[in-house]
């Protein structure tokens, strides 16, 4: 393992750590084929295991052990970045998770089609720009059963640092891809593509003709892609109204709705046919 000690912040390979931005990040490496930053051993070694490849690593040194396992496991090598943590907290302007980062390469986008492949349920998300919801959404996904996770190009990215940490790994688990916006307005998400795939669309939305998410139409659904929308918001009217059904959870004492995460992790339980 090629392990190095940090002594000058201004390094220029320690730059995906300290000085890219995450739209910056998305642009780098190879012509430009992008890369990313994982956090946290779990998370890593997600990443490894399904493929990804690391670029470096920065860690903590007591952290090392760890590191050269997972690079004797995953048989990669790239290399490894420490020093004292308070000299990583100043490069990296916060405290390690966990004690470890790793710059890694992004592996080229699935297409919609590839990425709903044998799938018959799925979730679109729209315009969701809170890391940790989408992170949290993911793992909801990977876990109750979902096949797969579309995401607007509204959305935030599913490898942001934070989405793929909430994620617990989960998002180089499960096959996802950008949806597309619709080109006169890029806050909704084209749904007409989510149908031409085959799925009944149903919109988690407060509206007058709304279904119960327990109803039989969807339960029944052969290809049903569940769509969320932003925090704020909600999905757009236009996308409500593109979907085939609009669908509520019911609620007591006079709330409304749920956070998108939560909607969403009661939504994929009751649909997924595994109760």
């Amino acid at each position: 393992m090629d392990t190095v000690f940090v002594t000058d912040l201004d390094t220029a390979e320690l730059a995906p750590y300290a000085r890219l931005t995450e739209a910056q990040l998305r642009r780098a490496g190879e012509a430009g084929s992008g890369l990313f930053i994982a956090e946290s051993a779990n998370v890593i070694e997600s990443a490894l295991q399904n493929g990804y490849e690391p670029v470096s690593f920065l860690t903590e040194e007591k952290r090392l052990g760890i590191i050269a396992t997972m690079l004797e496991k995953s048989g990669v090598s790239a290399p490894v970045y420490t020093g004292e943590p308070a000299l990583l907290e100043k490069l990296t302007g916060y405290r390690l998770s966990r004690g470890m980062l790793c710059c890694m390469k992004r592996k080229p986008p699935l297409t919609l089609g590839e990425a709903v492949s044998g799938a018959s349920r799925i979730a679109v998300l729209e315009g969701v720009g809170d890391p940790e919801n989408v992170g949290s959404v993911l793992r909801s996904a990977a876990a109750l059963g979902f096949g797969a996770v579309l995401v607007s190009s509204s959305c935030c990215d599913p490898l942001h640092r934070r989405a793929a940490r909430v994620s617990m790994g989960a998002v180089f688990r499960i096959p996802w891809a950008e949806l597309p916006c619709l080109k006169e307005d890029a806050n909704c998400a084209d749904i007409g593509r989510v149908s031409g795939l085959g799925f009944t669309t149903a919109a988690m939305a407060l509206t007058e003709d709304h279904i119960e998410i327990d109803d039989p139409v969807l339960l029944s659904a052969k290809r049903l892609a569940v769509v969320l929308g932003s925090e704020g918001n909600g999905l757009s009217k236009k996308t409500v109204a593109a979907c085939d059904h609009r669908v509520t959870i019911p609620m007591a004492r006079g709330v409304d709705s749920l956070n998108v995460a939560a909607a969403s992790a009661i939504a994929f339980w009751t649909l997924s046919g595994r109760r």
